[in-house]
């Protein structure tokens, strides 16, 4: 994501550790987790939206350069929203195309569905991962 606050990668494996790797509590953290992501992709999507580029981009809280901008964008315009839940997905992506598809002005139900729905396969991945981990170590 563009404005991170705690990283999921850091959440979720975190809170299971803390509140014991059952498969019932992943379920907990992880839907936690996507309530949490969605909500903030989709405020960081809206600011986009009402914004517009050029205000984003000379804004000092807004960290990504105009090139970072425009390969998301093409990725967008390439692929269009079901770039939205495969960005969500992929660890190194997460979010980045969420200021492209406001500025895209994508349907806000339409990219809350996507967006929950990349997040939740990330999330339950990175869930699984650990309890699974936690069984093999």
């Amino acid at each position: 994501m563009l404005l991170y606050v705690v990283p999921s990668e850091l959440v979720v494996p975190g809170a299971l550790a803390l509140l014991g790797g059952s498969v019932e509590t992943a379920i907990l953290v992880v839907a936690v987790a996507v309530a949490g992501a969605t909500v903030g992709q989709f405020a960081l999507f809206t600011v986009a939206k009402r914004a517009g580029r050029e205000r984003l981009l000379r804004s000092r809280w807004f960290r990504i350069s105009d090139d970072a901008l425009d390969r998301f964008e093409g990725w967008f315009d390439r692929w269009g929203p079901v770039v939205v839940p495969v960005s969500n997905t992929l660890l190194f992506t997460r979010g980045m195309v969420t200021v492209p598809a406001g500025l895209a002005g994508m349907d806000d139900r339409r990219f809350v569905l996507l967006s929950a729905l990349g997040t939740l396969s990330f999330e339950s991945i990175l869930a699984a991962l650990f309890l699974w981990f936690g069984t093999v170590l």
